[in-house]
């Protein structure tokens, strides 16, 4: 496997973010922490890692599939694409589940108060993650054994050995060790099948404001239309409260070349690809969660990428002790002015060996001093970091 220039690639990003609750609790209450003895808004890895997931699989045309319900999912496709009648589609999408290394489990017994409709659906025994083109090929799987499916009862309890002799557990195994470029970025944990986990080459932080921030809690109504054209009552359909907030957020993303060019089989373009992908997702990504009522679609005040042949560093830190708004008002400003103090005193401290590339774009007029070659958009500062990260001739 060819060896690479560098070894981390980071982004480090100072971006505003507007009234907005772009993570939420399990109380729907806006995510802190509490660092440098004041509260900050926080986004964790986990919402920000989805939404650059999602942007990205759109942006390279594949999907992966995080779920239990690998067996209604089997069922719908030989039914929608292979006209399959119900029931058996049903018995297949349990024989398969079963057959595997994972197992599937039947629904609980219904409970005395349960007044659902309906029979439960079967699940995997623990959630699977795969490309979302391994479902066709499980139903695939099923349409090669389905004589043996007709025959066999439809099943009441999990029992893999029985259900190994109507589909071989090796064939939907291999099925399940199948990956594409998401899960060679992302990682998977499936212990279950021998050889199928995979080492994730994406490190994401959580999300802070460089600032103190305070929660403001929006009261709001429903108005009732008919109530209002009528006029014959007072008051709203429905009243609630909700918790949002707004600030300056640091974010940070590493991307570990070595781990994804493994993942890969060691194909240059794929990983150069996939690598120019994500910094670009990350770029543009943002959590979801009620922007229909904040719209807080900003893009990124500055963007800073790296390129480190040793261990990479964030410069979280930075923002320990919060930042002050600037006279007149602003933390983006002073935000980038800290970041660009915080680099070179890493630089100053560790020495630029293992610093290969060092970059940044921005919407601001000021010059950083620490913060490597400036750059006039986001695609030359991709263009840049991997020229410097992969061997010569790899294609993006």
């Amino acid at each position: 496997m060819t060896s690479l220039p560098g070894r981390f690639l980071e982004v480090h990003v100072i971006q505003p973010v507007p009234y907005a609750n772009l993570n939420r609790d399990d109380t729907n209450s806006v995510k802190t922490v509490e660092w440098g003895g004041v509260e900050r808004t926080r986004v964790s890895s986990q919402s920000w890692k989805r939404a650059i997931r999602l942007h990205l699989q759109q942006a390279i045309g594949q999907e992966a599939l995080r779920t239990r319900r690998l067996p209604e999912l089997i069922a719908a496709a030989l039914t929608d694409e292979h006209d399959w009648p119900a029931d058996l589609a049903e018995k297949a999408g349990r024989y398969v589940s079963m057959s595997s290394s994972v197992g599937a489990e039947p629904p609980n017994k219904k409970k005395d108060d349960d007044e659902s409709d309906g029979e439960k659906a079967w699940t995997t025994a623990a959630m699977i993650y795969v490309p979302a083109a391994a479902v066709a090929e499980l139903a695939r799987l099923a349409i090669r054994y389905r004589d043996a499916l007709e025959q066999a009862k439809q099943p009441t309890k999990f029992e893999r050995k029985h259900a190994a002799a109507v589909i071989p557990t090796a064939e939907v195994d291999a099925v399940l060790r199948s990956r594409n470029g998401i899960i060679n970025l992302f990682g998977r944990m499936l212990a279950q099948v021998d050889d199928a986990h995979v080492d994730g080459a994406v490190q994401v932080a959580h999300s802070f404001t460089t600032h103190a921030t305070d929660t403001e809690i929006d009261y709001f109504s429903a108005v009732d239309d008919i109530t209002a054209d009528w006029r014959d009552t007072t008051g709203s359909a429905h009243m609630g409260n909700s918790e949002h907030s707004a600030g300056v957020l640091y974010r940070y993303v590493v991307l570990d070349l070595e781990d994804l060019h493994r993942n890969l089989g060691g194909a240059l373009d794929d990983t150069a690809r996939l690598s120019a992908e994500l910094v670009r997702a990350t770029l543009l990504s943002l959590p979801q969660a009620k922007k229909n009522s904040t719209a807080p679609n900003t893009i990124p005040h500055l963007a800073h990428v790296t390129i480190r042949s040793g261990r990479p560093v964030s410069y979280a830190a930075a923002f320990e002790k919060p930042v002050r708004p600037e006279r007149f008002g602003g933390h983006a400003a002073p935000s980038v002015a800290e970041l660009d103090r915080y680099a070179g005193a890493v630089q100053k401290l560790l020495g630029k060996s293992g610093l290969l590339y060092s970059a940044y774009a921005t919407l601001a007029d000021d010059e950083s001093t620490n913060l490597g070659e400036r750059v006039d958009s986001f695609d030359d500062l991709i263009k840049g970091a991997l020229a410097r990260a992969l061997p010569d001739g790899a294609r993006a």
